[in-house]
């Protein structure tokens, strides 16, 4: 394993502010050379300050951790190692942030002027905090109800995590794909977890990644059971009631 941790006093790069709350960015990266540089560009250069910037490495073998450590001065934790996947990664991630707040990027997301606007905003511990994503140039999300969440997810790169979710919930890694839509179902189901939405671009995010060229059955199957256990009976009847018209329209089985 290749790492690098700061001293035990915890030295950042960025200025840690007392009156600003200190949000930790995860990145979560295997053979991303081609876009590591942009991402950690794009958070150097953001206007808010108060960063813990956080690197898992899946044991890349091309030139993504001399990149990396071009850039050691502005990062508070990196290793590399083999893991079990993007999930296992952000799991691992979660143990090394100091963060208040906790934001995931993948290493070709982009971070935008929304992202600082919206840190700004931080101020309640158990609220979790969420803007958009811009995908294609247009922008993606809207604020959210817990209906509208079982329909789709949340763009997981616009959410600021209070690290108290992670105290309770961890990403199901059995799910290769669609672990943060769980998290995101769980988080919208906890009572202690308030939910505040800012019309804010916060990441541009690249649709092409690897959700885009994999599966996740094990999580279409199990899908409207973590709708009924965390977003209540009502909302999972309208849920079925939604899917049994899609599949009757397409002409094909729902159950």
């Amino acid at each position: 394993m290749q790492s690098k941790k700061s001293g035990g006093s915890r030295e950042y790069f960025f200025p840690v502010i007392d009156n600003k709350s200190l949000i930790s960015i995860i990145i979560v990266t295997y053979n991303a050379g081609e876009y590591i540089k942009g991402c950690i560009e794009s958070i150097i250069n953001q206007p808010f300050k108060n960063i813990d910037l956080v690197i898992i490495d899946g044991n890349s073998t091309d030139q993504t951790l001399e990149i990396i450590k071009t850039y050691d001065q502005y990062i508070s934790y990196w290793q590399s190692e083999p893991d079990n996947g993007i999930y296992d990664a952000m799991n691992k991630a979660v143990k090394f942030a100091r963060g208040q707040w906790i934001l995931f990027l993948g290493a070709d997301d982009r971070l935008l002027d929304g992202f600082s606007r919206l840190a700004e905003k931080l101020e309640d511990k158990d609220t979790l905090y969420y803007g958009d994503c811009i995908v294609n140039d247009q922008p993606l999300g809207g604020e959210f109800s817990a209906y509208k969440l079982a329909k789709m997810n949340i763009c997981h790169q616009a959410l600021f995590y209070p690290v108290k979710v992670f105290s309770k919930y961890q990403y199901p890694v059995k799910y290769q794909v669609f672990a943060d839509y769980v998290l995101n179902i769980q988080c919208w189901g906890d009572s202690s977890i308030k939910r505040k939405y800012f019309p804010y671009p916060i990441t541009s995010y690249n649709p092409g990644g690897f959700s885009a060229i994999t599966a996740d059955n094990l999580f279409k199957t199990d899908k409207s059971q973590w709708i009924k256990k965390y977003l209540g009976r009502i909302i999972y009847i309208r849920y079925c009631i939604r899917k049994w018209k899609e599949a009757r329209k397409n002409g094909s089985k729902f159950f």
